[in-house]
């Protein structure tokens, strides 16, 4: 879900010409909900093998990231680690639009009206452990790295791309300005000529707002996290206007004589302490064809020639494996 930035950021639009030879730091929870929500048949359901095992995330990560790689854009993979206690409630509201638009779905496709069963079923999009450690052995196949978080994955990310070992994170959510990252690109994994990439630099954000990042993350605060509820009806632009008279959340609450659900010292930590991974290595390897073809087409009814043509694609990668440096 992420805070709700969209009426004070402005994103720049930017062309896939502008990301050739860049590594990109790819938030894994949010492009596999994507794809498990996008990827689907014309009433809703998700693509499954004989088995009846969803498989709509394997189709987005091998012809998606083919895609970015024929681009010359260089992918890692950025996993969530364990969620914070204050993530309980959100992680609870969601499971539970999740369980009624499931029921919406079924309800929608009983009475033959497919354009809501679509709609409803997009919204049913669930991520088990299964999904998640399917994913990560088909992207091992694929030569790319993946990084396991300590805990939120675009905390991890935004990290990365602080100490400069990528260059952006691709998301879909402003939190990654939260946690610190220099650069995010929006679209980078959505199909459709409609969405062209964009492009988020905190520094000129930051100065267009006139704030400071911990300002930022107070105004966050005060908007709605995946962590808090914030404030009754403070928006951002509202919210922004707060911030440049107080100064601060504590002034704030001060001053409007209210108490948040969560300790807005515990949340700003959230954001500016959160704890990362920093020994990891970021190793691109060789694409496993072979690993790949019995995985998908093996396994899960994949068609061997889509498979092969998109790994076509990947051993661009064995060609670009010098030092990391050049892709900077």
């Amino acid at each position: 879900m992420g805070v709700k930035f969209k009426d004070i950021v402005s994103p720049e639009e930017i062309s896939f010409n502008d990301l050739d030879g860049k590594v990109v730091a790819l938030d894994a929870a949010n492009v596999i909900y994507q794809f498990l929500s996008s990827i689907r048949q014309y009433d809703g359901t998700p693509l499954r093998d004989e088995n009846g095992r969803v498989t709509s995330h394997f189709s987005g990560i091998l012809y998606r990231t083919s895609s970015l790689i024929e681009k010359g854009i260089k992918p890692i993979y950025v996993f969530d680690g364990q969620s914070s206690a204050l993530k309980k409630e959100t992680q609870q509201k969601r499971a539970e639009v999740k369980k009624e638009s499931e029921k919406k779905w079924k309800e929608a496709l009983e009475e033959g009206r497919m354009e809501d069963a679509r709609k409803y079923a997009v919204r049913s999009s669930r991520m088990s452990p299964e999904i998640v450690e399917g994913s990560k052995k088909l992207i091992k196949l694929m030569g790319i790295p993946y990084i396991q978080a300590k805990g939120e994955g675009e905390a991890q990310a935004s990290y990365m791309v602080a100490c400069g070992d990528a260059w952006c994170v691709a998301s879909q959510d402003y939190d990654c300005m939260l946690f610190g990252a220099p650069r995010m690109v929006k679209n980078l994994t959505i199909s459709g000529n409609q969405n062209n990439p964009e492009i988020i630099e905190l520094g000129k954000i930051l100065k267009t707002l006139d704030i400071t990042r911990e300002q930022l993350v107070d105004l966050a605060i005060m908007v709605g996290t995946d962590f808090n509820q914030g404030i009754k009806g403070i928006g951002a632009k509202k919210g922004l206007k707060l911030i440049k008279k107080h100064g601060n959340i504590f002034k704030i609450l001060e001053a409007l004589d209210i108490e948040l659900d969560v300790d807005p010292t515990l949340l700003r930590d959230m954001f500016l302490k959160h704890e990362v991974e920093s020994n990891y290595q970021l190793k691109w390897g060789n694409t496993e064809q072979q690993g790949i073809v019995d995985f998908l087409c093996g396994e899960h009814d994949f068609s061997e020639d889509r498979v092969l043509s998109a790994v076509g694609k990947l051993k661009k990668l064995e060609s670009t494996q010098s030092s990391l440096e050049q892709w900077f």
